[in-house]
């Protein structure tokens, strides 16, 4: 988990995205690669019925953007005494800045492909910022996982790791690509909810068995299931039990499905407020 990647965008969440990816930064003694992340410069026609069609680029606008977003993040870096690097030499925690990035979702997830991990803000509801769009086109389309940053900056990471376990395979690539994370950690709990739909796969219990073949301090725990959804169980067990960091397969029930009718992934990213560790 040493190359992490930072898609940054000047919204007022920013903040807590960059406290997020530091704080694993420096779990990992890692190096921090920040870009402008921003749509497609939108190229309209407006109709002049004297002048005729006039294509128009808002260049002067994605170059600020560009420039807001770079003084941000090396600001940020600065103030915490974190050392510019050059990626192919970095040894240490460090950060780096990629100049002349494409604009468009479709860089961000191709880019994340040579990412250990990705740091994304948690989407806010009725806001452009962080981006659901981006989100989900990283968490499809790079092959690499996520870490989503609550709205407001945490203060530890990972020392209690929570995994939201349903016996799917997205849960299960979402473990394996968390356990540098799951070996530093003090406590893992395995959290299956009882009665609660799980696909056809091991137990919760065996998953804690094989983590702990690995060295890892992990126990199971079974949630009595209420009128609760599982969204709101996993959040509320993981706030009691003092979690810092959530491990959730994306999307174990279809994408359009849980847009419709609502699910576990769905409310987690609209609700949680600790860090969590996402891959589909």
């Amino acid at each position: 988990m040493r190359a992490i990647l930072v898609p940054t965008a000047a919204h007022d969440r920013m903040n807590a995205v960059l406290e997020t990816a530091l704080l694993a930064a420096r779990r990992f003694d890692g190096y921090l690669e920040g870009f402008a992340v921003r749509p497609l410069i939108t190229e309209y026609v407006p109709v002049d019925m004297v002048g005729g069609l006039t294509w128009t680029r808002d260049d002067i606008g994605d170059e600020q953007a560009i420039r807001v977003s770079r003084e941000q993040f090396e600001s940020f870096m600065a103030a915490r005494g974190i050392a510019r690097v050059r990626q192919e030499s970095a040894t240490g925690l460090g950060y780096g800045w990629l100049e002349n990035a494409s604009a468009g979702d479709t860089f961000v997830s191709s880019h994340a492909r040579v990412f250990d991990m990705t740091v994304l803000g948690r989407p806010v509801s009725g806001q452009a910022e962080p981006s659901m769009a981006t989100l989900e086109a990283v968490l499809f389309e790079s092959g690499r996982p996520i870490l989503i940053a609550p709205p407001t900056p945490p203060s530890r990471l990972g020392d209690t790791i929570a995994i939201a376990w349903n016996g799917s395979t997205e849960t299960a690539r979402a473990t394996a690509f968390a356990m540098p994370f799951l070996q530093k950690a003090a406590r893992v709990i395995v959290l299956t909810v009882e009665g609660g739909p799980l696909h056809e796969g091991p137990s919760g219990e065996q998953l804690a068995r094989t983590l702990r073949l690995n060295g890892i301090a992990a126990e199971a725990s079974t949630i009595r299931a209420d009128r609760r959804s599982l969204g709101e169980i996993f959040l509320k067990t993981s706030a009691s039990m003092g979690v810092d960091l959530l491990v959730k397969g994306a999307y174990t029930q279809s994408r359009l499905r849980q847009m419709i009718f609502g699910g576990t992934t769905s409310h987690i990213l609209a609700e949680a407020d600790i860090p969590v560790f996402m891959a589909h």
